[in-house]
C-alpha cells in the first residue's frame, strides 16, 4: 500500500515538473507573407442594363452621357436630351489579381452603384475593361449580376433583403494582362511577419535552420526574414518554401488591452501583467425628478392660474467594495480579481485606465 502511495505521488510530482507552453506553435504559412507575393487591385467604370425600372434616374448625367457614348461607338447616333431610361446603372468595378495568375485565369469581381439605383437585381454588367494603378488593363469583366437578395416596394411600403446595390459575378473576369514577378527569379526568398516582432522574427529564423540542419535564414528586422536559397533546391524553389510553411513556431505577443468604449468591448492579450495593487468600485446614482403642481385662484377673485415646478434630487451610492489584487502570474488571476468586485466590461476601460495611470499594470492601452 505504502509503495502504491509512493508511486503516485512520484507520478504527479513528474507531471507537475513538465513546463507548459504558455502559447501554442503555429504554421509559419499562417503568420508570414512571402515578399513580392502581394496582390494587386484593380479598378473599371461600367454599366449595368437589364433593370427593371430600378436604375439611374434620368437626370443622373454621368448614366446618361456613358450610354449615349456606348451608343455611339456601336453605329447608333442619339441625342442625349432625349434619352429616358431606369433601366441602366453606372458601376464600378473592382478585383484583387494575384501575380501568377496568368492570361485566360478567371476572376471574381465586385460591382457596386456610384449612383442613385435602388437595385441590380437582374441586371447584366457589360465588357468594363479592369485598370490597375499603372493605367493598363490587365482584366476584362462582363456578366450577369448576382446579389443574393431583394428590395420589393408598392404603395408606400418596402420589402428589402441584403445590400441590393452591391453585387457580384463569381468568375466574371478574364485576365488578359500578366503582371509577373521576380520572387522566384532570385537566389534568396523574404518573408514578412503579418505582426511584426523582433522575438517572433528570431525564433522564425532559428526554427528554419533548425529543419533544414544548416544556417540559410536570419532576421534582417522585426519584419523581415531572409532566406537563402541552398543549392540542392535551386530547381526545387516551390518545394523549399512549401518545406517552409509546414514549419510550426510559437510567436510572440506584446502585452496589450484593446477596449472598445463604444460597445464595451474588452479583450487582453496572453502576456499582461499587473503588480500588487488595491482596487475600489462603486457606482454613483442621481436622479433629478420634476413634478408641475398648479395653483387655481378662487371663484369670482379676479386671480390667475399659477403653474410652479417641484424639483426632487436623490442621490443613491453602492457601496464600494476595496479589495487587493496580488501580482499577477496569468491573465485569469486578473479576470477573477475584477469579477469578484463586480466590475462590467465597460466599467473595466475605466478600472484599467486608472491601473495604467498607477504604473501597476504592465500593457499597452489600445482604446478603439
Amino acid at each position: 500500500m505504502k509503495k502504491a502511495i509512493l508511486t503516485i505521488t512520484l507520478m504527479l510530482l513528474t507531471a507537475l515538473s513538465i513546463p507548459v507552453p504558455y502559447a501554442r506553435a503555429v504554421r509559419v504559412k499562417d503568420i508570414v507573407t512571402l515578399e513580392g507575393a502581394r496582390s494587386n487591385q484593380l479598378v473599371g467604370y461600367g454599366l449595368v442594363i437589364g433593370l427593371s425600372g430600378t436604375g439611374d434616374k434620368s437626370g443622373t448625367e454621368f448614366t446618361l452621357q456613358s450610354l449615349v457614348n456606348m451608343l455611339q461607338r456601336m453605329g447608333v447616333n442619339v441625342d442625349k436630351d432625349k434619352v429616358n431610361v431606369k433601366n441602366v446603372a453606372a458601376v464600378i468595378v473592382t478585383a484583387q489579381l494575384s501575380p501568377f495568375d496568368r492570361v485566360g485565369t478567371k476572376l471574381d469581381v465586385l460591382i457596386s452603384s456610384i449612383g442613385d439605383a435602388k437595385s441590380l437585381a437582374g441586371g447584366t454588367l457589360l465588357m468594363t475593361p479592369l485598370k490597375g494603378a499603372n493605367g493598363k488593363v490587365y482584366a476584362v469583366a462582363q456578366g450577369p449580376l448576382s446579389i443574393g437578395g431583394f428590395n420589393v416596394a408598392t404603395g408606400g411600403g418596402s420589402v428589402q433583403k441584403n445590400h441590393t446595390t452591391v453585387a457580384r459575378i463569381p468568375e466574371g473576369a478574364m485576365i488578359e494582362r500578366n503582371i509577373g514577378s521576380n520572387t522566384f527569379n532570385r537566389d534568396y526568398f523574404v518573408l514578412n511577419l503579418k505582426n511584426p516582432d523582433i522575438t517572433t522574427a528570431t525564433r522564425l529564423s532559428k526554427a528554419i535552420n533548425i529543419k533544414f540542419g544548416r544556417v540559410i535564414s536570419k532576421p534582417q528586422n522585426m519584419t523581415s526574414i531572409k532566406i537563402d536559397i541552398p543549392k540542392d533546391y535551386e530547381r526545387k524553389k516551390v518545394t523549399l518554401l512549401s518545406l517552409i510553411e509546414e514549419i510550426d513556431v510559437v510567436p510572440d505577443m506584446v502585452a496589450r488591452i484593446i477596449m472598445d468604449e463604444r460597445t464595451g468591448t474588452v479583450v487582453i492579450g496572453e502576456n499582461v501583467r499587473v503588480s500588487t495593487v488595491a482596487i475600489s468600485h462603486g457606482n454613483l446614482s442621481i436622479t433629478i425628478s420634476t413634478r408641475e403642481i398648479v395653483s387655481q385662484p378662487q371663484p369670482l377673485s379676479e386671480g390667475v392660474t399659477v403653474v410652479t415646478e417641484q424639483v426632487q434630487v436623490a442621490a443613491v451610492e453602492e457601496s464600494g467594495k476595496l479589495i487587493t489584487v496580488p501580482e499577477s502570474v496569468t491573465i485569469r488571476d486578473l479576470v477573477r480579481s475584477l469579477n469578484a468586485i463586480g466590475v462590467s466590461p465597460r466599467d473595466m476601460i475605466a478600472v484599467f485606465q486608472a491601473m495604467k495611470a498607477a504604473g501597476a499594470i504592465q500593457a499597452e492601452l489600445v482604446i478603439m
